[in-house]
């Protein structure tokens, strides 16, 4: 996870728009993003997407509906999202929420190339989890 730079921009609005599915946030330099939640969702900062170790990411399909259905403050550094399809272990730091917000462009093409390079169609459905010893997930 991300932690909260020094001297980072901090939030100052932040509006979960649940009918265009885009989370709104606004810092303190003047920096002012809508977040599409697919892209939140596919981004994950949590082990379950992230995985443990470059790698190790593990790639997101059928996530263009979802929706983020509570976002609870973590300290005061983050906010950790559930999403309507159950996921809730990311947690989004300030610092990582700008970074989604500034390099949206750079990340759905990423993305997209990331799809395209592993056959796999953008609203495909997840396969089924296999077993995972770890237990952080």
């Amino acid at each position: 996870m991300a932690g909260l730079q020094a001297g980072a921009p901090s939030p100052e609005n932040i509006t979960v728009h649940g009918a265009s599915r885009v989370l709104e946030i606004s810092f303190s330099d003047g920096a002012s993003y809508r977040i599409p939640f697919e892209l939140m969702r596919v981004y994950s900062p949590s082990a379950e997407v992230a995985g443990h170790g470059p790698g190790q990411e593990v790639l997101q399909t059928g996530k263009r509906e979802v929706v983020v259905t509570d976002l609870a403050p973590v300290g005061n550094y983050a906010v950790q999202p559930t999403f309507s399809d159950g996921h809730s272990t990311g947690i989004y730091s300030w610092d990582y929420l700008y970074f989604l917000g500034s390099q949206q462009d750079q990340l759905w093409s990423d993305y997209f190339g990331r799809l395209a390079a592993a056959g796999v169609e953008r609203d495909a459905p997840m396969p089924e989890k296999a077993a995972h010893a770890c237990g952080s997930h």
